[in-house]
This record gives C-alpha cells, sequence and structure tokens, in this order.
C-alpha cells in the first residue's frame, strides 16, 4: 500500500464509523444508530464480503438486520483472494450513493486495514504474478519461517507486525517490497482523510469478551457451522476464505485432523489472538471514541458522539 496523489474531496460528508474486536457488539449498535439516524450499513467486515460464509462470520440474517439496508455482503466467492483495493472502490461508491441520497453511511466491522483504506487517501500498488507465485512456492515448500526471517531483514517494522505464521501476509509485504523497492510499512504514513468521519468504537472487559467468544463459538458449531463449510464449493482453494477463524478448524474437522472439541477450542485461542491484534490496531488511532459495549447507555453515548 501507498499514498497516491489527490482523490475527489468528499470532506464535509459525515460517515459514522463503528469498530472494535470481535464480539464485542458492533452490528446490534450498528442497526440502533441506523434507525436513529436514518442510516444505512457498509459492511468493513472482511470475511462477511464471502457468500456463503455466514454461520462463521456471524453475519446478520435478513430478520437481524430489522429492514435496515446492509452493502458489500456475499460480493465474493470463497475461491477469491482478499482485494483491499478492490473493496475500497465498492466501499466509496456505496457510501457516496447512500450520502447522495441524503442518508448516513455507517461503515461497521473489526477489518481495520479495509476500514482505514476507505477513510484515508489509501493508493495501492499493483501485484505481480510472477513474482507471487515464486514466492508462494517458497512458502509452500519452506514454509513460513525462512519467509519471515528474509522480512524481518528486509524490513524489521513490517516483520513485527506479522504473526511468523501468516504466510498470505508475509508473502505480500515481500512483493510489494520486491515490487516498490521500499519497506512494506513505507506504505502507512500518516494519514489523509477522504471522508469527514466520527469514529466509534466499542470494546468489552477482557473476561467478558472471552466468555463471548467462547459462546459465539458454541453456538457457531450448533447452528451447523461445520455443514456450511462443507457446502461451500471451492473453499479449499480459497486462498483467504479456507483461512479463516472457524472455517480453517472446521474443515480441519471434516478432514479428521482435530475433534470437534479440539476445533472449538483452537477456535475460540484463535479469536481471542485476533481481538488482540483488533484492540492494538484501533486503540493506536486517537480519533476514535470508545464506548463499554456493556454499558446501558451504549446507544445514546454513540448518539451523542456521531451528532
Amino acid at each position: 500500500m501507498s499514498y497516491g496523489g489527490p482523490v475527489p474531496s468528499r470532506a464535509g460528508h459525515r460517515v459514522v464509523t463503528v469498530v472494535g474486536p470481535t464480539a464485542a457488539g458492533k452490528s446490534a449498535l450498528s442497526i440502533a444508530l441506523a434507525h436513529e439516524l436514518g442510516g444505512e450499513v457498509v459492511n468493513a467486515d472482511s470475511m462477511q464480503l464471502y457468500r456463503g460464509m455466514d454461520i462463521g462470520t456471524a453475519k446478520l440474517s435478513v430478520a437481524e438486520r430489522e429492514g435496515v439496508p446492509h452493502h458489500l455482503l456475499d460480493i465474493w466467492d470463497v475461491t477469491e483472494p482478499a482485494a483491499v483495493a478492490e473493496y475500497q472502490r465498492l466501499a466509496r461508491a456505496a457510501i457516496d450513493d447512500i450520502l447522495g441520497r441524503g442518508r448516513v453511511p455507517l461503515l461497521v466491522g473489526g477489518s481495520g486495514l479495509y476500514v482505514r483504506a476507505v477513510l484515508e487517501d489509501f493508493a495501492f500498488p499493483g501485484t505481480s504474478p510472477e513474482i507471487r507465485s515464486r514466492l508462494e512456492e517458497r512458502l509452500a515448500a519452506e514454509g513460513t519461517a525462512p519467509l519471515h526471517a528474509e522480512l524481518s531483514v528486509k524490513d524489521p517494522v513490517a516483520a513485527t507486525k506479522i504473526l511468523p505464521s501468516n504466510g498470505r501476509r508475509i508473502v505480500r509485504a515481500l512483493e510489494v517490497i520486491e515490487l516498490t523497492g521500499k519497506p512494506f510499512t513505507a506504505a502507512l504514513p500518516d494519514p489523509v482523510p477522504v471522508y469527514d468521519a466520527v469514529q466509534i468504537g466499542v470494546d468489552r472487559d477482557t473476561a467478558e469478551l472471552d466468555e463471548r467468544i467462547a459462546l459465539r463459538v458454541d453456538l457457531m458449531w450448533a447452528a451447523g457451522l461445520v455443514d456450511e463449510v462443507r457446502g461451500l464449493t471451492g473453499i479449499r482453494d480459497g486462498r483467504t476464505a479456507s483461512r479463516a477463524l472457524g472455517y480453517q478448524q472446521a474443515l480441519a474437522q471434516i478432514d479428521g485432523v482435530l475433534t470437534e472439541a479440539e476445533a472449538k477450542d483452537d477456535t475460540v485461542r484463535g479469536t481471542r489472538r485476533f481481538v488482540r491484534r483488533q484492540r492494538s490496531w484501533f486503540r493506536r488511532d486517537p480519533a476514535v471514541t470508545w464506548l463499554d459495549g456493556a454499558a446501558p447507555t451504549l446507544v445514546a453515548d454513540a448518539l451523542a458522539a456521531a451528532r
């Protein structure tokens, strides 16, 4: 990622974001705000972009949306890799359409890079099929450790921010470095806002959130996550979808690598680790107003922040 030239000014057009860690209560708050503000939701959860990935992503059903229009759900097949630049284009088009109709866009989700890509003047370097293929072949043959070690030499800052087990992000970082000749972290300079945004963060006490995550995972399996995964044609070929929390573990259960109990426990642990990374990302942004997702005054507090 890098910043490009000037983008069309959208200053003065208010966008309300609802961000924060998984299971904190973002979806429920966004519905309440949409009713109060005359808003429409633009999804900023990278896994809810995939068709058929409903149970494991806690995607709201049509009934649970309570008549509030939702944009950018179910737009990609599970075989497609994540594409933040394409998401940026689609999300801005949705937001501009909502604003043009005199409604309030609510950008809602826990995927920090996706939110930032929409709100700020982000331009993305292209990809090189040749470089990507070569790096992916190395990843398959050598595993993540040697590639992460290489990243540590070429861009130590990026290496500290990317988990040594996250092969997809390591490959992308190395690809960008080779394409641009610059550190991957050079792609994240000081933000230049595109929209006038009010950012609301929703979080909860860690112990409470841990309990909510464990309950959510139990409910996912009870609701039929494993059957959902069995029905997702091509998910094993999807570099992004197949690694999603819950889906990776369900695939391992289907393959007999994990028992159901092990798959659920691994999903809980992985989600709790992911929550720590989400907090680290969003808490660095001083523009986010943080609210307690368990507070009885949550909606009123969010409305006060949004107006």
